[in-house]
């Protein structure tokens, strides 16, 4: 590039302050093995070319100098800027982390660019047991990652003097040699490495329940290292100490203790001496320090699941110098508008039990959905019934969440005829909720559930049809909440009349008679409560308030189905927010670092802790400082949209910070982040059973949103997160900051931004945004889970994707894609919406094909396509290609072109041939590369069918 045009880059640092991000602290759990901007001299790296990367002095908002490394020629065509750190031992550790703090130019505010200018670079390492000096090799580095900037400036941004840094975090491992280098690889791109760490992580030493446990390194794998504790002075074993080290770093599941000698009590992590008392307590030697009463049980915490509850708490500070120390549970049930508390019903349950207890854990079963219930934990020893007016407790209280309601146990037979039967059932003892319907399942006795039929009943009675005379059925029912379908009923078995049962004709008129008169009262009091119904709902519309109902968690809800809640429908916005999100206090809040940014601030991960809670790790989205009433309300709406769900494959809503600054929303922690960059970084790393998993776990989040009456409007694998098992979540109900943050992926219309590749042609054309306008973005989420973060439509312009579209074209099926899959792809591209298959649907369809792994392995190949469909990048690139030597060079990584070289392919139709097997032989042994190679492959023999190529 031009002096001028480089100067004005890399005067970005020189003149500009680094965000106070780069003088965050470190976790202690956390050990570097480089940190940049420790040093204050040169770091003395190697750049090839010479005239790559630059390494630049800088100082940070406190005039501090930090050395980094720039680059920037993007006036000139093809780049190939390599930067290498030095050798780093490393240690014990197997699993590394790499964070790198950088900024990046938007290429679009580069004004006459003549080469092509990137908006990413590439992370690579290289595996050594020694310093390899000046030596230099690309081929023997191995990929990382691609890094793109979450926020890039532009040159307006120079003026704000304060410039906001990208953090990324990758891992590298297992790592077996004794030390490696770091490489970062530029292609064309405007950018400014401000800050690299390498470190690993470890369980730093801790004493937990008298034994002290040393620092320990984790294994690089899923499994736990267990470590033996070690008794601190003045005690001993009572059950062998034991904790496990965990991959990141934090200690896992305590097992076992320490007690102090005679002569000494627990203070703190320690056993310190006592003062003696004569007589001792009661049934302990003289030797005994006075007996008392223990204090009360500390840090009680409480883990909810659905309708039940884990209580986990500490040892008493005081444990009355005596060592027959329990611990009893009392459980209470507490009403709003009852006090005080009433005791909780038989029938729950304590695992172990309720008291006697000696270890600090018991679990509490089959509690009643939406109820507030208080535990009380009370220690006890010898002599606490010798002083009854000293007890003292721990108490928690805790809300359950919903759950499905239990089975249905009472089911009456009401008629029966030749060919079919009525049923009645009384209602779940736990419902849990709203009974939204219930599923009868019913079959011949004989068939054994061979061929079996299910209905579905809005109340508790329904009639069987079309049943065989004189025949035996089974019969099951479970009822459907929002939770969820509940436990089936037991089998119950009923049967039909025998042929030769009938009635009169004199009877049957009677019947007849009456059974037309009941009819016709029916529909008399059914249309009389209509038109009352409509009367009063109008006679009340000017109280829209008055419509709705209240639940205890806070939510509205209209009278007998749960539904959303438009909060821009709300007067003030603000009184949404209150109503649907839980107001946190900040203290309970600590942020760790940032992780990205969005249009109204900072996306930061952190730990919530609340009282008489345990401490989760969630995120944190932040309100920037100097905002506007507007972008107050929009922010704090995604919270209002996100605190009316609840479902385990919607992102769930901690609660929201308004009451002080920053104003903050927080939400569960997902630890994959966003599928479609996870997907990338995993590419090929699953089977097809994992990945219909996932898909159907989205399927159910939309079902779930689509019968509350939500229209997502910009459903697509980046805002799909992912967490550590796996579970996909749909996210993102802030549809402008996503376009805002991701302008190529957006079509401008008058009313707004809309993203093009993943949206139905309705809706761009009319803006129709439906449930069957989300059916087709799941069509394409479905093509990006399956071809592993594929950019859908590659490189085509929005203009152009629109009018393939319209022209009816659809995308090729991924490689080895079940044909099963790619035709569930199809059937939502359908350009008629009502064509489209519902969410309910959608999920159906994934759960046959996970219940029958087999239909997986069909795949949807070349022939079986569709021919309106768009060409692969791969046929469309090999046009271009006239010899072999050309087809090799577009082999991107060397170790693959190396190894054709050295075999002898004269034409595609040897070539044609190479199976996976041949690519092992030749050095290619990763699936990712194979399948690439393999499809490549195949479109060159098409390209070429007519003849050889030359070599």
């Amino acid at each position: 590039m031009d002096c001028k045009s480089r100067a004005l880059f890399i005067s970005t640092l020189f003149f500009s302050f680094i965000h106070p991000a780069l003088l965050s602290t470190h976790p202690s759990n956390e050990v570097n093995l480089l940190d940049s901007k420790a040093s204050q001299g040169e770091l003395g790296w190697m750049s090839y070319p010479s005239h790559g990367w630059e390494e630049i002095s800088g100082v940070d908002e406190h005039y501090t100098p930090i050395r980094t490394f720039q680059v920037c020629n993007v006036m000139e065509y093809s780049q190939n800027n390599w930067l290498r750190t030095n050798w780093i031992q490393r240690q014990s550790a197997q699993k590394i982390y790499v964070e790198l703090k950088f900024t990046l130019r938007d290429c679009n505010s580069i004004p006459l660019v003549l080469g092509t200018c990137k908006e990413t670079f590439n992370l690579l390492y290289l595996e050594t047991d020694e310093d390899q000096g000046s030596r230099f090799r690309e081929h023997q580095f191995t990929k990382i990652d691609t890094i793109a900037a979450d926020e890039s400036f532009t040159q307006m941004d120079l003026g704000d003097r304060i410039l906001k840094l990208n953090t990324e975090v990758r891992e590298v491992g297992p790592v077996t040699r004794k030390g490696f280098y770091l490489a970062f690889q530029d292609v064309g791109a405007c950018v400014a490495l401000v800050s690299v760490r390498v470190y690993f992580k470890k369980c730093p030493f801790t004493v937990r329940n008298l034994a002290s446990f040393p620092d320990t390194v984790p294994m690089d794998s899923q499994s736990l290292v267990e470590v033996k504790g070690s008794c601190v002075n003045h005690s001993k074993e009572e059950e062998s100490p034991r904790m496990y080290c965990s991959t990141e770093g934090e200690w896992l599941v305590p097992i076992g203790k320490c007690l102090c000698n005679p002569g000494y009590e627990e203070r703190g992590s320690s056993c310190q001496g006592v003062r003696w008392g004569g007589g001792g307590g009661v049934g302990q030697p003289p030797a005994t320090p006075c007996s008392r009463p223990p204090s009360a049980p500390r840090n009680v915490i409480s883990v909810i699941n659905e309708t039940s509850v884990i209580l986990d708490w500490s040892w008493p500070e005081d444990t009355g110098g005596r060592r027959d120390l329990t611990f009893t549970v009392l459980c209470k049930r507490c009403r709003v508008a009852q006090r005080p508390c009433e005791p909780c019903r038989s029938n729950v349950r304590f695992l172990p039990r309720a008291a006697g207890l000696h270890n600090t854990t018991v679990a509490v079963a089959d509690l009643l959905a939406h109820t507030n219930y208080t535990f009380e934990i009370e220690a006890q020893n010898g002599v606490s019934s010798q002083a009854p007016k000293m007890r003292q407790y721990a108490a928690v209280t805790i809300t359950t969440n919903q759950a499905a309601p239990s089975p249905v146990t009472v089911i009456r037979k009401d008629r029966t005829s030749r060919n079919s039967i009525s049923l009645s059932w009384l209602e779940p003892e736990r419902p849990n909720g709203i009974i939204l319907d219930y599923e009868v399942k019913y079959y011949e006795k004989q068939e054994q559930e061979t061929s079996y039929t299910i209905l579905r009943s809005k109340g508790c009675n329904v009639t069987l049809n079309g049943l065989k005379a004189d025949t035996s059925y089974l019969l099951q029912i479970r009822a459907r909440t929002a939770a969820g379908y509940g436990a089936s009923s037991r089998s119950f078995e009923f049967e039909t009349s025998p042929d030769s049962f009938s009635i009169s004709s004199e009877s049957s008129q009677v019947v007849l008679i009456a059974i037309s008169s009941a009819v016709a009262i029916i529909l008399l009091t059914v249309l009389l409560y209509v038109l009352i119904g409509r009367f009063c709902c109008h006679s009340k519309s000017k109280h829209p308030d008055e419509k709705r109902l209240h639940f205890g968690n806070g939510h509205l809800r209209l009278p007998g189905i749960r539904t959303y809640v438009d909060p821009h429908t709300y007067e003030d916005p603000s009184q949404a927010v209150h109503e649907f999100a839980k107001e946190l206090d900040a203290s309970c809040i600590a942020i760790d670092k940032v992780v990205g940014a969005g249009e109204f601030g900072e996306v930061c991960s952190g730990r919530l802790k609340l009282p008489s809670k345990k401490e989760i790790c969630v995120a944190i989205k932040t309100l920037k400082a100097g905002y506007t009433d507007k972008q107050r309300r929009d922010f704090l709406a995604e919270a209002s949209i996100m605190g009316q769900f609840d479902h385990p494959n919607i992102i769930r809503l901690e609660g929201v910070v308004t009451r002080s600054k920053p104003v903050m929303i927080v939400t569960e922690y997902m630890e994959n982040g966003s599928l479609d960059s996870f997907l990338r970084k995993h590419d090929a790393q699953f089977t097809g059973i994992q990945l219909v998993g996932m898909l159907r776990g989205i399927a159910s989040g939309m079902k779930y949103l689509s019968d509350m009456g939500y229209v997502h409007r910009d459903l697509a694998a980046r805002n799909i997160l992912v967490n550590s098992n796996l579970v996909c979540k749909v996210s993102d109900f802030g549809l402008s900051r996503v376009l805002e943050d991701d302008p190529e992926a957006a079509y401008t219309t008058r009313g707004g931004k809309i993203p093009i590749r993943w949206t139905a042609p309705e809706a761009i054309a009319y803006r129709k945004f439906t449930s069957a306008s989300d059916a087709w973005s799941y069509g394409i989420v479905l093509w990006e889970v399956m071809s592993y973060g594929e950019r859908p439509y590659w490189e085509m312009s929005n203009q152009d994707v629109i009018k393939a579209v319209d022209e009816g074209y659809r995308l090729p099926p991924p490689m080895d894609c079940p044909a099963a899959l790619y035709q569930l792809m199809l059937d939502c591209w359908q350009k008629e919406r009502n064509n489209r298959p519902k969410f309910e649907q959608i999920v159906s369809i994934l759960d046959k094909l996970i219940r029958n792994p087999g239909s997986l392995k069909i795949t949807a190949n070349t022939t079986s396509r569709p021919v309106n469909l768009l060409l692969d990048r791969s046929s469309i690139e090999v046009t271009s290609l006239d010899t072999m030597g050309d087809w090799l060079d577009s082999m991107r990584t060397l170790p693959c072109k190396e190894a054709f070289s050295g075999v002898s392919y004269s034409s595609c139709d040897t070539l044609a041939k190479t199976s996976a097997e041949d690519l092992k032989k030749v050095g290619v042994t990763i699936v990712g590369p194979q399948k690439k190679i393999v499809s490549s492959i195949k479109a060159l023999e098409t390209h070429t069918k007519n003849g050889p190529v030359p070599v």
